[in-house]
């Protein structure tokens, strides 16, 4: 792979500043952070009133423990727009989430937010090894889902040439992708391995591909599966992070000099890491739930949001800002069987370490009497398409998952194309318990 790490001479100084120069920062932008989204979004001030804390009551970067965090069903509870701090007439953009477990979450942006957010999303892809003039195909889905325009706004900010493809329609993807001489692209995992599918279903050898630096996001993946992508392909894979309730993608993105978790962008969001259960700021270097506090946004301010994703924090390295391990699950998919917690990333492990597995697969959660059970449908490469063959990989993946994992579960391995394939976020998890 080709040396992509950026000049030091290219990067925003704040990247590489003291970390006393950041908290001051911090300190500053929180302290209006707080002002304004107490002053301007009803639900901040009721929040804050019942918690007994004021803006002026934030001294030091410490104190923002005192102030009551944000979960999701308060965006909920203000829909559509009772979440914004500023005129509806001032909110240039609306994004929303899909809405499938209730009322979608909406988030609004100024001007001012759009401009912010491009530059994070740029700062990211450079971090990533994307430099000015590169071609980026976007197969991120455009809509109110924040990842294609996000990734859009971002590479155009970085002086680069879009693709805007979006999802779907895997065969042109490849197309474009060689034809166009796309050197980056910015995707999904799960969809980045359907389109490595359709390589091999056409017969080109991805390690011939333009592809330089593929950006990947918006659902956990592992370590094993970078290195299969950067195996098939020839190309650097980093880790992009970010959500809408905070941003969109481009709240932190690993550096391609060193891929050793991603750096949060902290001149823009705080973050903190709690104990899931009571809510306990945990030091760095603790595992627990991720939490963001907006220190810029105008339009839809988050105080102490709770992402409900797992990491650590840990100090910079290729950067002064600080560093979120890879997401290692979230703290409401990880699934509990039989007194075990169990997340579709410790499945997807082992799955890739069976060599005649492909890393298509899906959890299904039964209840069989008293018992809950899980159902891994994985299939087969195919060259161990064979029926003995698959049953010898699924016995192999049956005994990694126990010795690693330590559950009993029964594995599924099927014939090439028979697992569902991703165009967005994969279904990692179908849960067929009765809802009793």
């Amino acid at each position: 792979m080709k040396d992509l790490t950026p000049r030091k001479e290219d990067l925003d100084p704040i990247e590489i500043s003291s970390r006393d120069e950041i908290a001051a920062l911090q300190l500053h932008r929180l302290k209006w952070s707080l002002k304004h989204a107490c002053e301007n979004v009803p639900h901040y001030h009721r929040s804050f009133e019942a918690a007994g804390v004021h803006p002026d009551d934030l001294k030091q970067l410490s104190d923002l423990s005192r102030f009551p965090f944000t979960v999701k069903s308060d965006l909920r509870e203000n829909y559509p727009f009772g979440m914004f701090a500023v005129p509806r007439e001032k909110v240039a953009r609306v994004h929303a989430s899909s809405g499938t477990t209730g009322k979608p979450t909406v988030v609004g942006y100024t001007k001012n937010d759009i401009d912010v957010w491009a530059q994070c999303v740029a700062r990211s892809m450079r971090a990533s090894g994307t430099r000015p003039g590169d071609i980026v195909h976007i197969a991120y889905g455009y809509g109110l889902f924040t990842g294609g325009l996000g990734a859009h706004y971002g590479a155009e900010r970085l002086g680069c040439t879009v693709v805007p493809v979006s999802g779907g329609m895997t065969q042109r993807q490849v197309t474009l992708i060689e034809d166009f001489g796309a050197s980056t692209i910015m995707v999904t995992p799960s969809y980045m391995l359907s389109i490595l599918d359709e390589y091999r279903a056409q017969g080109l050898d991805p390690r011939k591909s333009p592809l330089q630096v593929g950006i990947f996001g918006a659902e956990p993946w592992t370590n094993a599966m970078r290195a299969e992508i950067e195996d098939a392909f020839d190309m650097h894979a980093v880790d992009i992070y970010g959500l809408s309730e905070v941003m969109g993608p481009g709240v932190a993105n690993e550096c391609v000099e060193t891929k050793d978790g991603l750096h949060i962008w902290e001149d823009h969001f705080y973050p903190e890491v709690i104990d899931p259960q009571t809510g306990e700021v945990l030091p760095d270097g603790e595992k627990g739930e991720l939490v963001f506090t907006s220190l810029t946004k105008e339009a839809f301010p988050i105080i102490r949001y709770r992402t409900r994703d797992l990491t650590r924090l840990l100090p910079g390295t290729a950067r002064t800002m600080r560093r979120m391990e890879k997401i290692t699950g979230r703290s409401d998919d990880m699934m509990i069987l039989r007194g075990v917690n169990v997340f579709p990333t410790q499945i997807e492990e082992q799955i890739l370490k069976v060599a005649g597995l492909s890393p298509h697969f899906q959890i299904e959660l039964l209840r069989e009497g008293r018992m809950d059970e899980m159902v891994v449908h994985v299939e087969a490469m195919t060259t161990h398409s064979a029926a003995d063959a698959r049953k010898a990989c699924a016995a192999d993946l049956v005994l990694r998952i126990k010795d690693v994992v330590g559950v009993s579960v029964r594995v599924d391995v099927m014939e090439p194309e028979q697992v569902a394939r991703s165009q967005g976020k994969a279904v990692r998890i179908v849960d067929n318990r009765p809802k009793t």
